[in-house]
């Protein structure tokens, strides 16, 4: 597997069906959608790998300003390959291992352009944690989430950073001290999904959200996003600073001019990403 898949419509029947992560470009929104359902999307090293590859691509990519995170199958995400990490039971690869998941979910964040999941089935451990990093989240109503690696005597840890960042305390902990399941609309009350969606629209509301993000200035969802988490790690007092000056920057980029003379002139803007 490359670091960088072939676009879908370019792969033959064969190579589609084996490969991990399959990439498709339409209006400006990248869909990357996990494709090992057998072994239930689980994030083995080379997917993680691919992905993360896949996203530093799309950062440069100026064509994309949106991506949504889909998966084949029944599932969206096991989370880690059991298999793969018990095959070689070494601290140096479990290391190996947890870094790059670590490297993953920063890559989502920091990746300069909103990134939504879109999420069919189960998504548990390091699946559930895919979902609460990515910046939205919209799911079928048959969709469950649940870090229960206290079940198999391993704390979802590495779940819980993105976890308890998505939702309340409280409802973060019972998450992983039971590892029991919450359904969609549980999700949604606790904050870890924006929105629910029949199974049969799922891709379609998933699309609609994308390309409604993906009309506006590539330039101020990135000065947002990028200021969005960085003010979360802050006091409040150097939060306001921080935001401040950002909203400064953004006042003097060329978008900012153009669609505030676009309001007051009442026409569509036309944004130029600077």
């Amino acid at each position: 597997m490359s670091a960088h898949p072939l676009p879908a419509a370019a792969l033959p029947a064969a190579a589609l069906a084996e490969a991990p992560l399959l990439r498709r470009d339409a209006d400006g929104v990248a869909t990357l959608t996990l494709n090992r359902p057998v072994a239930r999307n689980a994030l083995s090293l080379g997917l993680m790998a691919a992905l993360e590859a896949e996203l530093h691509a799309i950062g440069q990519d100026p064509a994309v300003t949106v991506v949504i995170l889909a998966a084949a199958g029944p599932v969206f995400c096991a989370g880690h390959d059991l298999k793969e990490l018990r095959a070689d039971p070494s601290r140096a690869h479990y290391e190996r291992t947890f870094a790059q998941c670590s490297a993953l979910m920063l890559a989502i964040t920091r990746l300069p352009k909103p990134v939504i999941a879109q999420v069919q089935g189960m998504a548990t451990a390091a699946g559930c944690q895919l979902v609460a990093t990515c910046d939205l989240a919209v799911a079928a109503a048959e969709a469950r989430f649940a870090t229960p690696g206290v079940n198999i005597g391993l704390f979802c840890s590495t779940p819980m950073v993105a976890l308890s960042r998505a939702v309340g305390r409280k409802p973060a902990m019972e998450m992983l001290l039971t590892g029991d399941a919450v359904t969609a609309d549980r999700a949604r009350e606790l904050g870890l999904i924006n929105r629910v969606a029949p199974a049969d629209r799922l891709a379609a509301e998933t699309e609609a959200l994308a390309r409604q993000i993906a009309a506006k200035s590539p330039l101020t969802l990135a000065i947002g996003k990028e200021a969005f988490y960085a003010q979360a790690e802050m006091g409040l007092q150097s939060a306001y600073d921080y935001a401040s000056e950002t909203m400064t920057r953004n006042m003097l980029a060329r978008d900012a001019e153009e669609g505030i003379d676009a309001f007051l002139q009442k026409r569509p803007p036309v944004w130029q990403g600077r």
